[in-house]
């Protein structure tokens, strides 16, 4: 039987090599195993990992609980724990998964803040084209809600992955994963625009040079970067929601479910895992209805 370190590290390993997860992802996954270490050596009589069974892991939960730890956290920490024990039992270390047993803490969902099309409209109206970067804010805008990016992708994506002649972008997004995304007329024409008005003239900084969206020095753009764009032509707009470049994202997924689009699509589009983080937008697109007919229904005051 390995000790706990040694197949704490071995996990480690498989999420780097095998998950192709980022350094802070693993550290996260790491610490939750730790935490349950911790927990065992303090109340268990310094029980392994791979003897840990279903009760204990439930009165790990409620240890966790005494400390007020929200039930988010909680759940996070739960979805680290499967993790490692579908990993563990995959390696043949241990033979039965303790956390299929663990039902994970109920959450309340967060229904996310999203903009109407006018909403965006004003907000693309309200950019100051008396500046140099004005035509690659409307872009920056445009391939956000085109193409429903989250905005590390959108600050990483680069001029080789652009198949504007076939109408798709290439995206790498969590985990290395990538996934061809359709981009949409309107996005390529001010993408065009900004390269032609600005982009083809700046000197470019080496590293940057097959990146989309850079800044006036000609260097990738930051997240932050992008954040401050949006919060600047929301206010411009007069739009007072507290939004975000992935709002954008968010509006993406809710306008296609509210024309019609099939759900897997989106969720294909979205570069989600589970269908489950996707099926938040139908819960948008029900708030809105619900919201409508308060609002319109003549009954609904009565």
């Amino acid at each position: 039987m390995l000790t706990n370190e040694e197949i704490i590290e071995e996990f480690a390993q498989f999420l780097h090599l095998e998950k192709s997860l980022s350094p802070n992802s693993i550290e996260a996954y790491v610490h939750d195993v730790h935490k349950l270490t911790e927990f065992l050596n303090l109340y268990h009589e310094n029980t392994s990992l791979q003897a840990c069974s279903a009760e204990e892991l439930r009165a790990f939960v409620l240890w966790l609980n005494s400390f007020g730890i929200a039930a988010t956290s909680q759940s996070r920490i739960l979805s680290g724990l499967r993790g490692f024990y579908d990993f563990a039992q995959r390696e043949q270390y241990i033979e039965t998964n303790p956390t299929e047993l663990i039902d994970l803490p109920r959450l309340l969902r967060h229904i996310p803040e999203v903009l109407s099309i006018h909403e965006i409209d004003r907000m693309i109206q309200a950019i100051d084209y008396s500046k140099n970067e004005g035509q690659r804010n409307r872009a920056i805008i445009e391939t956000l809600y085109s193409c429903g990016l989250r905005v590390s992708e959108l600050v990483d994506l680069r001029i080789s992955n652009c198949m504007f002649d076939y109408g798709y972008i290439r995206v790498v997004g969590k985990g290395n994963k990538e996934r061809l995304v359709p981009v949409s007329g309107k996005a390529i024409t001010e993408i065009h625009g900004y390269f032609e008005q600005t982009r083809n003239h700046q000197t470019i900084q080496k590293g940057s040079e097959d990146i989309v969206f850079v800044n006036r020095r000609g260097k990738k753009m930051t997240r932050v970067m992008v954040f401050l764009i949006i919060k600047q032509s929301a206010e411009r707009a007069g739009i007072t929601k507290n939004i975000s470049p992935h709002t954008f994202r968010h509006s993406f997924a809710t306008h296609l479910i509210d024309g019609g689009a099939n759900l897997r699509a989106v969720q294909d589009m979205l570069g989600h895992e589970s269908i489950t983080t996707t099926e938040i937008y139908t819960h948008i697109t029900k708030q809105h209805l619900h919201n409508t007919i308060m609002k319109f229904h003549p009954r609904a005051l009565h």
